[in-house]
């Protein structure tokens, strides 16, 4: 799990899942169908994705066609439209052509802290390749590209003592290579690919926001792949020493 209490996905899943069928090609054309139209409008009024979050819990992360609803929510944007919620989701899937992510406000902070003792629950950010700078600083994209391990590292072990700093390192490294089955992967001990992150449990913190995503995490001043360095002294060397890492 990631330590954040919002979610993030394309935008069709808030669609019901009859509406999928076929794929992409079939989706949009449901969209233009007027029958399938009121379908979809219908559904999408109804239980799920769209009522647990509420639409002022729906935020636009990523619209290429309409950039200016990016960091705003369904909610802000119907009004701005003058049209319902769910009209004005079929709207902007007619228009991105399908292409448009969300973050959704639907967790319980309780339950992420519940989850995250858990001595079987690992992290995982469940984000992507981006970067702060260049063709992939673009949207707002969920903060977990950037924060999830510093957060756990930060907020959750140093803030909120919620577990030890040593139990938050092993559900960040052996926990996970030993799930995934890569050898040598995950410790620190003789033979091992050094793998090396070197962080100071005083400071390390996430600084991406929901507002701000790309933006880089503070605390950690070196990083080793394969035992080059990769980070030293807060700034990127340019190595890539990294490979595919097979099971």
């Amino acid at each position: 799990m990631y330590p954040y209490t919002a979610g993030s996905t394309g935008l069709t899943a808030l669609l019901p899942d009859w509406a999928h069928v076929g794929g992409k090609a079939a989706l949009l054309a449901r969209l233009e169908d007027p029958a399938a139209h009121g379908r979809i409008r219908e559904a999408l009024d109804g239980p799920g994705l769209a009522r647990d979050a509420g639409w002022e819990g729906i935020v636009i992360a990523g619209c290429p066609a309409r950039p200016a609803y990016e960091g705003r929510s369904l909610a802000d944007i119907a009004t701005e439209r003058g049209a319902p919620p769910a009209e004005t989701v079929i709207d902007v899937l007619r228009e991105a052509r399908a292409d448009a992510d969300m973050i959704l406000f639907m967790m319980s902070e309780e339950n992420v802290a519940l989850g995250l003792r858990h001595p079987q629950v690992m992290l995982g950010s469940d984000g992507e390749g981006r970067a702060a700078e260049g063709p992939y600083a673009v949207g707002k994209p969920h903060p977990r590209n950037y924060g999830s391990c510093p957060r756990l590292l930060g907020h959750y072990v140093r803030e909120r003592r919620i577990l030890p700093l040593e139990e938050a390192v092993r559900k960040m490294t052996s926990l996970p290579a030993a799930k995934l089955g890569l050898r040598d992967r995950g410790l620190l001990r003789p033979g091992a690919f050094a793998d090396v992150v070197v962080f100071d449990p005083e400071t390390v913190a996430d600084t991406a926001t929901f507002a701000d995503p790309h933006r880089y995490p503070s605390g950690i001043p070196w990083v080793l792949v394969n035992g080059q360095p990769v980070i030293a002294e807060g700034r990127h060397t340019g190595a890539r020493p990294g490979p595919v890492v097979t099971r």
